[in-house]
């Protein structure tokens, strides 16, 4: 770095002292110095999210309580950083929330209709048992009751499987994750939340099977005994 001839020094000098306003105090502020009784700018750091939202309710309250005052100069402009990339994060994990909630009905819809055809293919194969079951005094909420238990044993079965597996390989997942990062038990199904589950699973495969079992139960007896 080049150094001031004595030329420029005299130069500068007399800037800072010849002047109407020259002080020591101004001529401080001129060069930058800082005065701790009069902060530009304050960097708070809480320990967590819970003092870090006390702390700016406490700014908040403050600042309105200078608003009703009048005093706009006194009011407090702050900036929560870490407040701004928690609310970056949540919107990111939101949309994939959204996007795998999407997938995830996409696949109940299609199960849905796989579970229709399941039970509309097993109707065709049973016309015989069905008439069979006309014939000997069941009606037609009979038939139809025999296949809505079916789906409904079958919704149970699937919901309780997939509870199973899901348990199952959160084993290895808490086991990878902990060994990694540190954390334990980050993957942890609840026992409200796999009920939920199994009832989801009961009730779209009943409703799945609500045509196929009304289409077995409008079937003609004689010519459901006919078919081989």
């Amino acid at each position: 770095m080049a150094s001031l001839s004595e030329a420029e020094l005299a130069n500068l000098m007399e800037k800072y002292t010849n002047n109407a306003n020259a002080s020591y105090e101004n001529n401080l502020n001129k060069l930058g110095a800082i005065d701790l009784a009069y902060p530009s700018e304050i960097n708070i750091y809480p320990k967590d999210f819970v003092d870090k939202e006390e702390i700016a309710n406490a700014i908040e309250k403050y600042n309105e309580q200078k608003r009703g005052e009048n005093k706009e100069e006194d009011v407090i402009n702050y900036t929560d950083v870490v407040g701004i990339m928690m609310d970056s994060v949540n919107t990111i994990v939101n949309v994939i929330s959204y996007v795998l909630i999407a997938f995830v009905a996409i696949s109940l819809i299609v199960s849905s209709i796989m579970i229709g055809i399941i039970t509309y293919i097993s109707v065709l194969e049973r016309t015989k048992e069905i008439g069979i079951l006309r014939s000997i005094g069941a009606s037609k909420k009979d038939i139809s009751r025999v296949f809505n238990a079916e789906t409904f044993i079958i919704g149970i079965v699937a919901g309780a499987f997939g509870i199973g597996i899901t348990l199952l390989v959160n084993i290895p997942i808490n086991m990878v994750i902990e060994s990694i990062l540190g954390i334990p038990r980050i993957a942890t199904l609840p026992v409200t939340g796999g009920i939920i589950l199994v009832i989801i699973s009961m009730l779209l495969t009943v409703i799945a099977g609500l045509i196929p079992a009304k289409m077995a139960s409008k079937k003609d007896p004689v010519e459901a005994l006919r078919t081989e």
